[in-house]
Order: structure tokens, then C-alpha cells, then sequence
């Protein structure tokens, strides 16, 4: 979220400290809903993983498409499983190509082709999905 989208978030909500009332009380249940429900809103709006330079560049050496046969789609359900047993780093397997990825941050690291796999070792990373 770029700060400019905070403040003006921010600026739709009305906050009331030392009150003695819940903060459920305070919030404004208009049409803008609260905090929290616009915040979630922006995250789900997000366009699902983003690919580093590196990544861009993996793609684009091995010949991977990553719009045949729904591979994105795959990908970013992939990342949500593993965000939600807690991984921060994952090595993704969709089809025949590898993701490692940075669930933290939602973004690919690399990418390796199938032919590429074999013999290969990942480190760092701290959970697999298949999918």
C-alpha cells in the first residue's frame, strides 16, 4: 500500500481515544466501513505475486510461460496455501517448473524449468507445494 493511500484511508476513519469505549463502538459503521475492513480490502485488491528482476530474467532464459494451462492462477494459490500453514519461503512446484518464493513478501525469487530440476538441491526455503 503506498503511504498516500494510507492517509487518505486514514483520513475516512474517525478515532476516538480515553473515551472508556470500545473501540468497536467508535469506529463508523457508514458506508466506510472500518480500518481494518478498508485495509483488507486493499490487500485483496493486490494482483497476487509479484516476480523480481532475477526471476523476470529466469523466465525469460528458460522459455517458461507462465500463462499456459492457468500457471499464474496455480501459483498465486500456492502461495496463499503456504501463507497460510505460516511458510516464509517456498519452493512451489506447478506443472513442470519450480517457484521459489518469499511468501513473506509475495514475490519469486527464481524460477527453474523442468529440465533443470533434477539433481538440484534447494536451501532456504522452509516448506513445498505441490500443486
Amino acid at each position: 500500500m503506498l503511504i498516500s493511500e494510507y492517509l487518505a484511508l486514514r483520513n475516512q476513519i474517525s478515532v476516538t481515544t480515553g473515551t472508556g469505549v470500545s473501540p468497536s463502538e467508535t469506529v463508523q459503521k457508514s458506508g466506510e466501513g472500518s480500518f481494518a475492513e478498508a485495509l483488507q480490502q486493499k490487500i485483496e485488491e493486490k494482483q497476487g505475486v509479484e516476480f523480481s528482476k532475477h526471476a523476470m530474467q529466469r523466465i525469460s532464459e528458460r522459455n517458461i510461460d507462465i500463462t499456459e494451462n492457468g500457471t499464474l492462477d496455480r501459483l498465486n494459490k500456492g502461495v496463499e496455501i503456504a501463507a497460510d500453514k505460516g511458510s516464509q519461503d517456498a519452493l512451489i512446484l506447478v506443472g513442470d517448473n519450480a517457484f521459489v518464493v518469499s511468501v513473506r513478501n509475495n514475490k519469486v525469487i527464481t524460477t527453474i524449468a523442468q529440465e533443470e530440476l533434477k539433481g538440484n538441491i534447494f536451501t532456504n526455503i522452509d516448506s513445498t507445494v505441490i500443486i
